[in-house]
């Protein structure tokens, strides 16, 4: 007879929760010292805790009582916050926000990087806490997410169709969002009138797990300039259908000025291999910015806080410190926002990226605002930024670098050590992977500016702009 296994879950009453760490998590100690890693909890709150997790260095677990509630939290906007995943600092006042991502930033250079840091400058603030983003994207299922109410309830569940997001963690379970508070109007008033119209007319959701159904998902973008740009993403054709829906998109809101759709029979629903169809208006719509203009298409990158963004070009910039006789490189240029951005402040900029298509969109918008001084490359960064490139394009006086999460490869950092520019200017959105990167240049640089720019509120997500100088 076998014996059961005894549970390592535990119980811990009263703990204080005393920081916030990565990935959105706060922390308490266990009495003996070790590490508790809590998602519902709020730096200063007293807390019963029950782990569901065991490391060898840490607990993971979550609150279950609350003894004493932190000056520190302020009411969710949100009536789906805690289940949509989405904005897991809600419950938090701004203020704070702001003060544990600079924290984090700050810890990321000195603790990984081991960095000697100058006087670090405030983080910069998003003067929009709410309805901030210009990009969302909603998915379709015929099977929504039900609460734990309404599984317990002997009531009828009705409708099972939903139009929103992803439950954490559940690729196939989607929370049907009735107002969210990330982007302005219409975004809000398009994905209810949509859902409502296609339950109205028997318009099939989709089943992820069957890979059945007609409607997939559906992306919103608007931009300062007032355009609003609706993709929908059908899972099959149906003609009659298909027009159907987008005819009622077209007539309830004219103020949509770019309304495309793809069909996507595949596996997964990422359109960055489908074509995407022109149904009403242009197949683009326009940002602005300092009058600069930047035409974006249902693939474009753009980021996704266009005013935050603004703030954070400035500063890259203003690190830069261009007075207009510097040779600059821009890596990882993307579809070269910060290179036209910069380009009127240097002689001539160079920007290189490993996507053609974005490569494309940045010539374009180089051409669209009559910029002659950039010029933009495509090629996998580690293999294209060589010695052959740098005698080619010259020897840059500044780099400005922007790389993905994942940072910068190990042959590019050594390639910059090679050039030796007197400035780079490191942008990213991981000051984790940025510390590392930054370690391997420390004996060639010095870290001479750092600022944290909050383009995400409500979330743990935040960006570092740092000016190495050569030693």
């Amino acid at each position: 007879m076998s014996r059961r296994k005894k549970s390592r879950n535990k119980v811990f009453e009263s703990l204080e929760v005393v920081d916030a760490g990565a990935k959105g998590k706060t922390i308490a100690k266990t009495p003996e010292g070790k590490v508790v890693f809590l998602s519902n909890a709020v730096p200063g709150d007293v807390v019963d805790v029950q782990t569901f997790k065991k490391r060898k260095a840490y607990y993971e677990g979550k609150a279950i009582n609350f003894h004493k509630r932190s000056d520190k939290r302020t009411e969710p906007e949100c009536a789906y916050f805690g289940t949509c995943g989405g904005c897991k600092w809600q419950n938090m006042g701004y203020e704070h926000q702001l003060y544990y991502k600079e924290k984090e930033v700050v810890n990321n250079l000195t603790r990984i990087g081991h960095i000697e840091l100058p006087e670090v400058t405030p983080i910069s603030g998003s003067k929009t806490q709410y309805f901030y983003r210009n990009k969302m994207e909603f998915s379709f299922s015929d099977s929504r997410w039900l609460t734990l109410e309404e599984i317990q309830s002997d009531e009828e569940l009705g409708d099972r169709n939903a139009l929103g997001f992803h439950i954490p963690g559940m690729w196939d379970k989607i929370l049907n969002i009735d107002q969210c508070h990330l982007q302005r109007d219409p975004s809000n008033a398009i994905r209810n009138a949509v859902r409502s119209f296609a339950v109205t007319n028997n318009l099939e959701f989709f089943n992820t797990r069957n890979q059945t159904g007609f409607l997939r998902t559906l992306m919103i973008r608007t931009a300062t300039t007032g355009d609003v740009m609706v993709v929908v993403q059908f899972f099959k054709e149906d003609a009659a259908k298909r027009q159907l829906l987008l005819d009622y998109i077209k007539e309830t809101f004219p103020e949509v000025t770019s309304l495309q759709y793809v069909i996507n029979g595949k596996g997964n629903d990422t359109i960055y291999d489908q074509d995407v169809i022109c149904y009403s208006g242009k197949d683009h719509i326009f940002e602005e910015m300092e009058g600069l203009h930047f035409k974006i298409n249902a693939k474009s990158f753009y980021q996704t806080n266009s005013k935050q963004a603004y703030e954070l070009y400035k500063i890259t910039r203003d690190f830069a410190g261009l007075n207009g006789t510097e040779l600059v490189y821009d890596l990882y240029t993307g579809t070269g926002t910060i290179a036209q951005f910069v380009s009127k402040k240097a002689k001539k900029v160079v920007g290189v990226e490993s996507v053609p298509d974005a490569i494309l969109a940045a010539k374009e918008n180089a051409q669209l605002n009559a910029i002659n001084n950039v010029d933009f490359y495509v090629g996998d960064m580690k293999h294209v930024f060589n010695d052959a490139f740098i005698a080619k394009h010259g020897q840059p006086d500044v780099v400005i670098t922007d790389p993905p999460r994942d940072g910068m490869h190990k042959d590019v950092v050594a390639q910059l050590l090679k050039i030796a520019a007197s400035k780079i200017v490191y942008v990213s959105c991981n000051s984790a992977t940025q510390a590392r990167d930054l370690a391997l240049m420390d004996e060639m640089y010095k870290v001479t500016k750092v600022q944290a720019v909050d383009m995400f509120p409500q979330t743990f997500h935040v960006e570092s702009v740092v000016l190495l100088e050569k030693r």
